[in-house]
């Protein structure tokens, strides 16, 4: 799921375009499609009342492919029970209309990390510092609710334009296992697994403070801190011993204590990351002066 919400352009918001005013379910008008992925598509949708929505659908194609299906109805159920946040996107409801299996979530104008970086998007210099602490938060919540997130990346990260983050897609999301397992599937994005997770061992949380280092590392530097085309060559450049190279060495403008806290996410065996999301917060904070 890569852009859930349209990102505020100084013009007319998408609420006020021309609808396409389709139905869907005999509820929802379906306004403009925001985004399409491989597993679903995204709407902004508006109700009787014409209050805007996003309304994530599983694609008709997939009605009956049940894994589809089985990650589709976990995230939303995962979705229904951390939305308490500011920093995790705000969940309606969830169900089934016209046989299609859908999530209905606020409407917030934002794109995700990734567009946002490609394109050198100011926001990212003006709010580095608060999206850094804030993505971190969210991804404290996700745990503190009893979940891991296990797809952490900047697609899955949202800003708008005043620097505000909400996390989404939590379809490949578990519960919070009490100490490392070994799961039978290894979904996720290969560039934001920890070496344990590329390499099939027991996982817990702290994959996803890695994978929170990577994206952070990206974001300073404009450099993955372990580039490889595929799943072996990522876990080959992780087990280098001089890999990452120092954020620093890339922008030497990032401050010393900031480069610290990022590479000890990184650090490749679980027990030198930091051990819950919480302590990075804080961390994070320090390093910020936030």
């Amino acid at each position: 799921m890569l852009n859930l919400l349209k990102m505020a352009n100084g013009s007319q918001s998408s609420a006020a375009q021309a609808p396409i005013q389709e139905s869907f379910g005999g509820r929802f008008y379906l306004q403009e499609l925001l985004n399409s992925g491989g597993m679903s598509e995204i709407w902004l949708v508006t109700d009787s009342r014409n209050k805007p929505f996003a309304l994530r659908k599983l694609k008709p194609n997939l009605r009956f492919n049940w894994l589809a299906r089985r990650r589709f109805l976990r995230g939303c159920d995962v979705l229904s029970k951390i939305n308490d946040s500011d920093y995790v996107v705000g969940y309606v409801e969830h169900g089934k209309l016209e046989g299609t299996l859908y999530l209905l979530m606020d409407y917030v104008e934002a794109e995700n990390l990734k567009n946002l970086f490609a394109r050198h998007d100011p926001i990212l210099t003006e709010n580095v510092a608060q999206i850094l602490i804030d993505s971190a938060a969210g991804l404290n919540h996700v745990h503190e609710s009893g979940f891991m997130h296990l797809d952490f990346k900047p697609e899955n990260i949202l800003v708008s334009r005043n620097g505000s983050v909400r996390l989404i897609d939590f379809d490949l999301a578990q519960p919070m296992p009490e100490k490392p397992k070994k799961y039978s599937k290894n979904p996720g994005t290969p560039g934001y697994m920890a070496p344990e997770q590329l390499q099939r061992q027991p996982i817990d949380a702290r994959v996803d403070i890695f994978a929170y280092g990577v994206a952070a590392y990206e974001l300073l530097t404009n450099h993955k801190p372990f580039p490889g085309d595929s799943p072996a060559e990522i876990l080959s450049a992780q087990l280098e011993p001089n890999n990452p190279t120092p954020i620093r060495e890339h922008n030497p403008d990032v401050p010393a204590v900031l480069e610290k806290v990022i590479h000890k996410c990184l650090e490749r065996e679980p027990d030198r990351r930091y051990p819950a999301a919480g302590v990075l917060v804080r961390e994070l904070q320090g390093a910020l002066y936030l």
